[in-house]
């Protein structure tokens, strides 16, 4: 069975967040061998694919080295771009059946385009401990699904070293989730992106994520009100890597732009369970 990995949302490779996508398979696995295979591989997401009738959907379920997920946006355009780009499958989009219902992705010239559901955070008070565990004071704090703090600026966001246990028991206690935290502020000026942000996943296993499609899908609203513009392009500012994502929020989803890079295919010498 093949595996490759990954660069998603990634301008180049070793750039963007590494996934490895498994080559559709005509039965789910034992979820405990997927899980046991994310983690070997050890990436911040395993994608795992089903085949159906139709050859141009799949069932699509998602794996960080921890746990299953809902929802992972660098792992879908990483599957979308082995369909296309290495399995050949010729179809105008590709439909994934999910957790989070039907996503799609699509080529949209040079990058490729995914179709998500808008998560718009609500704004509440700073959470007991948060600055001490960011080590800033937020000048915001939204929450959805993840905790998000809102930053003075560019500098506050990309010089963050925080406590990231507290992050986690800070956010866990606060959203009633899993505990992960996205950090953003709008961008210096003349930066070639609208929006910096980074995000911390604790919860999900993975101490910092270095791209992060679902986190998008709560700023791309929020971004998208505080700017006055639906379509925004966000630097996801992971040291060493960065990720780069084009958003675009309208009522109810979230369109989802970037590039992916093939660095690697490997054959497994194991056969699923």
């Amino acid at each position: 069975m093949r595996q490759w990995t990954i660069d998603a949302f990634a301008s180049g490779p070793f750039r963007g967040n590494p996934a490895c996508v498994l080559e559709p398979m005509d039965g789910w696995p034992d979820a405990g061998w997927m899980q046991a295979l994310a983690a070997e591989n050890n990436q911040a997401e395993t994608a795992f694919l089903l085949k159906t009738s139709d050859p141009a959907r799949f069932g699509l379920r998602w794996f960080t080295p921890a746990l299953e997920v809902p929802l992972c946006g660098h792992a879908t355009l990483a599957s979308g771009h082995v369909l296309f780009s290495e399995l050949g499958v010729d179809a105008a989009k590709i439909t994934f059946d999910t957790q989070s219902g039907p996503l799609t992705v699509r080529r949209d010239g040079a990058l490729y385009e995914m179709d998500f559901p808008a998560q718009p955070p609500r704004r509440i008070e700073t959470p007991p401990g948060l600055a001490e565990a960011l080590g800033v004071e937020p000048a915001e704090v939204w929450a959805g699904p993840y905790l998000v703090a809102v930053l003075a600026d560019e500098a506050a966001v990309r010089g963050l070293a925080p406590d990231i246990k507290s992050l986690h028991d800070v956010s866990r206690d606060t959203t009633l989730g899993r505990g992960n935290v996205g950090v953003a502020a709008v961008a210096q000026a003349g930066a070639g992106y609208d929006v910096v942000d980074r995000f911390f996943a604790p919860g999900s296993g993975i101490d910092e994520d270095p791209a992060t499609g679902s986190l998008h899908c709560i700023l791309s609203p929020l971004f998208a009100e505080k700017l006055g513009r639906p379509r925004l392009k966000f630097h996801q500012a992971y040291p060493g890597r960065g990720g780069d994502l084009e958003c675009e929020h309208g009522g109810e989803r979230v369109l989802l732009r970037g590039q992916a890079v093939t660095v690697l295919e490997s054959r497994l010498r194991i056969s699923p369970a």
